[in-house]
């Protein structure tokens, strides 16, 4: 399902000037999406709610005072909005225009006429707090004036949640660019939602076309992958054209993100409900014990979740220990056994930390399993040594076969980042074939992708439907060419040892302990990383002892570590150029430089 962004740019354009119109003078150039992001969701709430105005008010006023709770009726279909919300005020924008004079207290009981869902809308963005500047700023009618304008065409029937969601994305992108702020860690081009989606439902299409299924983002953002997921999968002219019924969940930290996720699950008739507010990691909204079929999400990398590990710390000193079975797993020792293990990544990274809460997020195979599709950066491959955290949560996905494949995405297709980024996809159902296997696919090269007429901050390629079609091509094959290569599991394993060489004296004598054993030169002691496939012993007579004849390593003393070292398994040698063929470059130039190379050199 693409998204036609152009079309939506003389609407986002519109909006933009409302800040240099209407706010310029009145607020911090950092502070206008405080005020244009809520006013463009109140807007878009209000047009959707305009065609039963009447209706809502007529059965208000009828029941109010009759009944104790009239959210039923008020949302009703024959009586009320026909939607998941509504509004008892007498007002909608278009209307608050009609008395200019009292414009502000008007406005006030527009914004508390609003069912409690869109209350809670409201309080995230934290949107009353602006009304006294509104006031005394004597703004509150040119803004409205301006929302109401045709221009801002941002009808749900017209404006889908995907298209909503890019408009906000967008918005918020310019507004971090002009005052030099870091871009929201939230922004997913749709193309990778299309092709993340696509890698997660088409596997198993067939199953999915009756019954119900949950489908969650831990870290929802404006709720796009949630809803183009849902899309993808039920579009009666998609690939799939399910009638199974999707239910949407979502987590998010982000105020003025979780407002624009709930408004459009609003506005789609979804549950407002399954989006709630707070960290997935330490604040987790929903009954521990539920389940989901599907969960996609873009993480933050690179981003500290220390408050977390303070909210769910019950260790003391610098050890942590956090007694969450999210995070305390069985991985194996190096002697085969298993062990359990409290997997906190580094303090100031935690996308590693979502992974193992969506694992622990998925259905057991006897209930059909999980699929999940997660996009991080490259540390998630191979950051921390072995028996580190990071490497634990490693080979706990590999160990337990859940990994399937990562796809390696271009340069620069972000919108605040141009570094390299990849697609992991998990399930605890893998096919035959797939089975202890793991397939890398490197989409990075200009075969998979188009670069932009015009970037969009640091995005400057995109996908287009051929590119997402050439890598799905690829996952499906499963076979090995220049742009994918298939592995076991254990490839991406090995025992670090630690090498250590004997002591000496001043007359190169070894030094021995007590028990005549030789004591190691601190020096001197390396690690060594062993194959997990390889014999430890083989591997240490052929790669060390003929360079150390006098070395040995402790076999009670080693670690179990997992790295997936992408970029080398596509390394391509380039070899040197030969010294005939440099020689003969050099005297190319030295000719057309009319010998002057030569006066130089004599």
């Amino acid at each position: 399902m693409s998204l036609d962004t152009q079309r939506l740019q003389p609407i986002i354009n519109f909006i933009w000037t409302v800040a240099d119109d209407v706010l310029i003078n009145k607020y911090l150039e950092n502070q206008y999406q405080d005020v244009i992001l809520p006013m463009t969701v109140l807007r878009r709430l209000d047009l959707a709610l305009e065609p039963t105005k009447e209706t809502v008010l007529k059965t208000y006023n009828e029941f109010r005072g009759k009944l104790d709770n009239l959210s039923g009726l008020l949302t009703s279909a024959q009586h009320g909005s026909g939607l998941a919300f509504y509004n008892t005020s007498p007002y909608t924008m278009k209307k608050l225009l009609d008395d200019p004079r009292n414009i502000d207290a008007n406005f006030l009981d527009y914004l508390n006429g609003f069912s409690e869902n869109v209350q809670d809308i409201i309080s995230k963005f934290k949107f009353r707090h602006q009304l006294e500047t509104f006031e005394r700023t004597n703004i509150t009618f040119s803004l409205i004036e301006k929302f109401c304008n045709p221009k801002v065409e941002l009808s749900p029937d017209k404006i889908s949640p995907m298209a909503m969601g890019y408009m906000f994305e967008d918005l918020i992108r310019r507004f971090n660019e002009k005052t030099n702020a870091a871009a929201g860690r939230h922004f997913t081009p749709r193309e990778i939602i299309e092709l993340m989606t696509h890698l997660v439902y088409l596997p198993v299409k067939d199953k999915i076309q009756q019954g119900t299924f949950l489908v969650y983002d831990p870290c929802a953002g404006s709720g796009a992958m949630l809803t183009q997921s849902k899309h993808f999968a039920t579009n009666p002219e998609g690939e799939i054209k399910s009638k199974a019924s999707f239910h949407l969940y979502g987590q998010e930290n982000t105020g003025e993100m979780y407002a624009t996720c709930k408004s459009d699950m609003l506005l789609k008739n979804e549950d407002p409900d399954k989006i709630k507010f707070g960290s997935t990691l330490s604040e987790y909204g929903f009954d521990p014990e539920l389940k989901f079929n599907f969960m996609l999400t873009n993480p933050p990398y690179g981003t500290s979740w220390k408050q977390d590990i303070d909210n769910l710390n019950v260790g003391t000193g610098k050890k942590i220990e956090i007694k969450d079975r999210r995070f305390n797993l069985k991985i194996k020792n190096f002697k085969g056994e298993l062990e359990e293990k409290c997997l906190t990544s580094r303090s100031n990274d935690g996308q590693l930390m979502f992974m193992l809460h969506m694992l622990s997020k998925m259905k057991d195979p006897k209930d059909g399993g999980s699929r999940i599709a997660s996009v991080h950066n490259g540390s998630a491959l191979f950051t921390g040594d072995a028996g580190s955290s990071e490497s634990g949560v490693r080979q706990y996905i590999l160990e337990n076969d859940l990994l399937e494949c990562i796809i390696q995405l271009p340069n620069d297709m972000f919108y605040n980042t141009g570094i390299t980024t990849y697609i992991w996809l998990l399930t605890n159902v893998k096919e035959e074939r797939r089975k202890g296997k793991v397939q890398l696919i490197n989409a990075s090269s200009e075969e998979f992708y188009q670069k932009m007429r015009k970037n969009l901050g640091d995005k400057r390629v995109e996908f287009k439907p051929e590119h997402i079609q050439l890598i799905q091509d690829m996952y499906f094959a499963f076979e090995e060419n220049e742009y994918s290569k298939i592995f076991d599991n254990e490839d991406f394993g090995f025992y670090q040892i630690t090498v250590h060489q004997p002591e000496k004296d001043e007359n190169s004598k070894i030094i021995t302990d007590s028990k005549g054993k030789p004591k190691s030169d601190n020096s001197l002691k390396d690690t060594e990383n062993v194959p997990m496939k390889e014999s430890i012993a083989d591997y240490f007579k052929r790669e060390v002892l003929p360079f150390a004849p006098d070395a040995w390593y402790d076999k009670t003393k080693m670690k179990v570590g997992y790295e997936i070292p992408f970029s080398k398994h596509f390394y391509q040698y380039i070899p040197l150029r030969n010294l005939e063929t440099i020689a003969q470059e050099i005297f190319d130039i030295e000719k057309e430089t009319d010998g002057l190379l030569k006066e130089i050199v004599e």
